[in-house]
C-alpha cells in the first residue's frame, strides 16, 4: 500500500485540494496522511484545521511555524520552523509520496524538508506566473523539486517542460478547484443567507483583496480605492473574505474590520468562508473583485464577471470573463460600470473554460498509482 502524504497551510488549497484527499482515503491501494501547517492552526485566520475535522478527516500531523507577524523577517523565520516542523514529521510518517499544490511558503518548507529526505515529490498548479507576488519565485522552485508535475493547462505543462521537466511527467489535468464545483451540493439561497446570518440585498459582490508581496506598502493604498469604489455601488451586499498571512496581509483584514463596523447594514466580513459557503456564495453574486487566483481558476465556471485588480495575477491566462484595471479608483469604477452591463454578462456565459472539465482528481489519481515511485529519480530534460 502506499502511503500518501498532503500538505495543506490555507482555507484555500485545503477546498481546491478537498476531492484528491478523499480520493485517496476512499481507495484501497493508498493511505492518506495528512498534514496541517499555517494558517489553519492560527486563531487569527479562522483556526481554520476545524473545517478539516469537520470533514471527518483525521489530521495526522499539525505542524506549527510560529507565524508571529506580517514582515519578511517573521515569514522567513516561520519558514525556518516549519522545515524543522516537516523534517520530524516525515522521519515519523516515512511517505512515499508527498502532494502538494501552489506557491505558498509553508509548502516550500514542506518540499525543502522532502527533498532532503530523498520524498519523491508531486506538484499541482506549478508552470503558472503571478508577477505581482514572490509566489512567482515559489512556485517555480517547487517545480523544481517535484517529481510529478500537474498543470492546469497546456500552456502551463509547455511551461514546466521548458523549464527542464521531463514531458512523460507533466500532465495537463485542468484546474482542481472546478472539481469542488462539480461535486459539493452548493447551498441554496435561503440556506446560505442563515449560515452567513445576512440578508443578501437587490446585487452582491464578494471582495477578496491580498496584499501585493512585491511591492512595498501598497496594500492600504490599494484596498482603499477599491473600498472607495465599492462604496458608491446602491442597494448592494458587501462580502469580504479576509487576506491570508503574506506579509502586508493584517494591514487589509484590519481595514475590512473597520469599514464593516461602520458599514453594519450593508457589509459583512469573514476570515473564511469555508469552501461550500463560498462556492455558494458565487451563485448569488453579481460579480467577484479583488486579486484572488480563484476569480481566474474557478469564478469564471459560474459565468459571472471578475474584476482583476492591480499586478498580483498578472501572467496567468485569463478567461474573457475577467477585467483587468489597476489599483485606482476611476479605473476601478470603471470596471464595475462594464462588470454590471447585461450585454457584457450575456457574452461571457457562452466562454470556452480554459482550465478544464473538473476531471483532475481522477487524473491525478492514476498518474500517482501508476509511477513507480521508489526509483522516481529525475533527469533535466533538454529541449532540441
Amino acid at each position: 500500500m502506499r502511503k500518501i502524504a498532503i500538505v495543506t497551510g490555507t482555507r484555500a488549497d485545503y477546498g481546491l485540494l478537498r476531492p484528491l484527499i478523499f480520493a485517496i482515503k476512499e481507495d484501497s491501494e493508498l493511505e492518506l496522511k495528512l498534514l496541517a501547517t499555517g494558517m489553519h492552526l492560527i486563531p487569527e485566520f479562522g483556526s481554520t484545521y476545524r473545517e478539516i475535522e469537520s470533514d471527518g478527516l483525521s489530521i495526522d500531523v499539525k505542524i506549527e511555524d510560529g507565524l508571529d507577524g506580517d514582515s519578511a523577517k517573521s515569514i522567513a523565520k516561520a519558514i525556518g520552523r516549519a522545515i524543522i516542523g516537516f523534517a520530524e514529521a516525515f522521519d515519523e510518517l516515512k511517505p512515499d509520496l508527498l502532494v502538494v499544490l501552489g506557491d505558498r511558503t509553508e509548502i516550500l518548507a514542506a518540499v525543502t524538508a522532502a527533498i532532503v529526505a530523498s520524498i519523491p515529490i508531486a506538484h499541482i498548479h506549478g508552470g503558472e506566473t503571478t508577477e505581482g507576488a514572490y509566489d512567482e519565485f515559489i512556485r517555480h522552485a517547487i517545480t523544481k523539486m517535484s517529481h510529478l508535475h500537474f498543470a492546469s493547462t497546456d500552456c502551463y505543462r509547455n511551461r514546466i517542460i521548458q523549464m527542464g521537466e521531463h514531458p512523460s511527467r507533466v500532465f495537463n489535468v485542468g484546474a482542481i478547484g472546478i472539481d469542488s464545483i462539480k461535486s459539493l451540493d452548493l447551498l441554496p439561497k435561503k440556506e446560505l443567507e442563515k449560515s452567513l446570518d445576512l440578508k443578501f440585498n437587490k446585487t452582491a459582490v464578494l471582495i477578496t483583496f491580498h496584499p501585493v508581496t512585491l511591492e512595498n506598502s501598497t496594500a492600504e493604498e490599494q484596498f482603499n480605492a477599491l473600498l472607495q469604489a465599492i462604496d458608491e455601488i446602491k442597494d448592494c451586499t458587501l462580502i469580504f473574505t479576509k487576506a491570508n498571512s503574506d506579509k502586508g496581509g493584517r494591514i487589509i483584514n484590519q481595514m475590512i474590520d473597520d469599514y464593516v463596523n461602520k458599514n453594519k447594514l450593508k457589509a459583512v466580513g469573514f476570515a473564511s468562508l469555508g469552501q461550500l459557503r463560498y462556492l455558494s456564495t458565487l451563485q448569488f453574486v453579481e460579480f467577484v473583485i479583488g486579486n484572488s487566483s480563484s476569480g481566474i481558476l474557478e469564478v469564471p465556471y459560474f459565468g459571472i464577471p471578475t474584476i482583476n485588480i492591480g499586478d498580483r495575477q498578472k501572467g496567468r491566462l485569463m478567461p474573457v470573463s475577467v477585467i483587468n484595471c489597476n489599483a485606482e479608483v476611476n479605473e476601478i469604477k470603471n470596471a464595475i460600470q462594464k462588470a454590471s452591463d447585461h450585454n457584457f454578462v450575456n457574452n461571457i456565459r457562452l466562454q470556452q473554460n480554459i482550465y478544464g472539465n473538473g476531471s483532475a482528481t481522477q487524473q491525478i489519481l492514476k498518474e500517482i498509482k501508476s509511477h513507480n515511485l521508489i526509483n522516481l529519480k529525475k533527469v533535466f530534460y533538454d529541449i532540441n
